[in-house]
């Protein structure tokens, strides 16, 4: 069924209108902006932003190679300095045009960190899908593995910046048609794990990302699952999962526990597998439950409210660089009428970034991912990895977009993580 997309950019210098049909179901390659407007449009791929090298870097890991499945898309971004109301017209203050997906920037965010990921995704043989494969390339990203369709359209994703209340809204077109596992064979699969030491999945084209997993977990290969909410294909996910990084609300609606800690402890308890999950929360920080490899006595159970209150206590408000505050190890933690595992619990600080410095927070929980998989291959503790996957994800939020902001492994600011 044929719509009409109506779009109007106003730049300082013009206002740009149009109307034309278009059909999420198309089988047809079709670019959704008109050539005129394309040709304007500059060039927003990665800056290699002059860094100093430092001799207290230290070696990359032993294994560098990670592998993605997800989404990957182009985003448009427009600033405005206030939210639109119904029927405004309002002037954009800055356009950029640059690849995004979860998938894609927590990769681009690794590569920059010294990494060497692959990904499994699909585009189409269109304007954003040449613009995203070359742009992941030219960040290192291995798109050997990827799917080009020569009909249908690359995902794509407005996005509209508030430059007031610092907020983003995005609208999403998925690509069509949606990857299919059919589509990736098996020596392609065999190929994109072959000395992988992770795997991380998004939860978008779940029917191939499952077929994915259950690979990587035959040749047990650690799988990290990025959870936003609840997706078809989840749960098949997870059952196979190492490591879970998820947003604020996920693990309350997944377990249909009260509370953050409690359902922290529900969901180690019903995912056996499960090595750690980490709650992002914005500014807040994060928290994040791991699981002892010992079993802890019961004359060392704490329950999991008044601890994870215990360890609110012990932060230092006044730090404006990332912290990590943790329990003794491998303690039974215990949540009413879930029950308990062994472990520890951990909160961490989110940088405080000075408001005149916040530009876009676009992508600042890839970001967040892309540096949890350095760290999951650097062997780095608990205690290291959340102030420093909190450091690369505040670097992202001081520029337009998913990928500008994103730290290379040079970059001073990360000279600390590296001692």
């Amino acid at each position: 069924m044929l719509s009409t997309l109506k779009l109007c950019w106003t730049f300082p210098s013009s206002t740009i209108s149009f109307a034309f049909p278009f059909s999420s179901q198309s089988r047809r390659s079709r670019s959704i902006l008109p050539a005129n407007l394309r040709v304007k449009m500059s060039s927003s791929f990665p800056s290699d932003r002059p860094s100093s090298s430092s001799s207290c870097i230290p070696p990359l890991p032993e294994n560098t190679v990670v592998l993605g499945c997800g989404v990957v898309n182009l985003d448009y971004l427009a600033t405005v300095a206030s939210f639109p109301k119904p029927n405004d017209k309002i002037r954009s203050t800055s356009l950029k045009v640059e690849g995004g997906g979860n998938v894609g920037n927590a990769l681009t965010a690794a590569a920059r960190l010294g990494l060497t990921p692959r990904v499994i995704s699909k585009v189409a043989n269109d304007d954003q899908g040449k613009r995203v494969l070359a742009e992941l390339e030219a960040d290192g990203v291995d798109t050997s593995h990827m799917v080009v369709s020569e009909e249908g359209n690359s995902s794509f994703t407005y996005l509209i910046v508030d430059s007031q209340m610092k907020t983003r809204t995005c609208i999403h077109t998925p690509g069509y048609p949606p990857l299919e596992p059919n589509e990736l064979s098996q020596s392609s699969l065999c190929s994109a794990l072959d000395g992988a030491r992770l795997v991380y999945f998004d939860v978008r084209l779940h029917e191939t990302a499952i077929v994915v997993a259950e690979e990587a977990s035959r040749r047990k290969i650690p799988i990290l699952i990025d959870s936003e909410r609840k997706r078809e294909g989840l749960d098949e996910l997870l059952n196979l999962a190492s490591y879970l990084v998820c947003s604020e609300n996920f693990p309350q609606a997944w377990t249909a526990v009260s509370s953050t800690p409690s359902a922290l402890v529900s969901m180690l308890v019903r995912l056996p597998n499960l090595k750690f999950v980490i709650v992002t929360l914005g500014e807040k920080g994060c928290i994040m439950l791991e699981r002892s490899k010992d079993e802890a006595p019961e004359a060392k159970e704490k329950e999991v409210e008044s601890l994870a209150e215990s360890l609110r206590q012990k932060i230092d408000g006044s730090s404006t660089m990332p912290t990590c505050i943790s329990s003794p190890p491998n303690l039974r933690i215990s949540a009413d009428g879930v029950g308990a595992i062994s472990g520890r619990l951990l909160l961490g600080t989110a940088e405080k970034i000075p408001p005149e410095e916040i530009i876009d927070t676009t992508g600042a929980g890839d970001a967040f991912i892309g540096a949890v998989l350095y760290a999951l291959c650097a062997d780095m503790p608990p205690e290291k990895m959340l102030p420093f996957a909190s450091k690369v994800a505040a670097a992202g939020c001081r520029a337009l977009g998913a990928r500008s902001g994103l730290p290379r492994r040079s970059d001073p600011s990360l000279a600390p993580f590296w001692s």
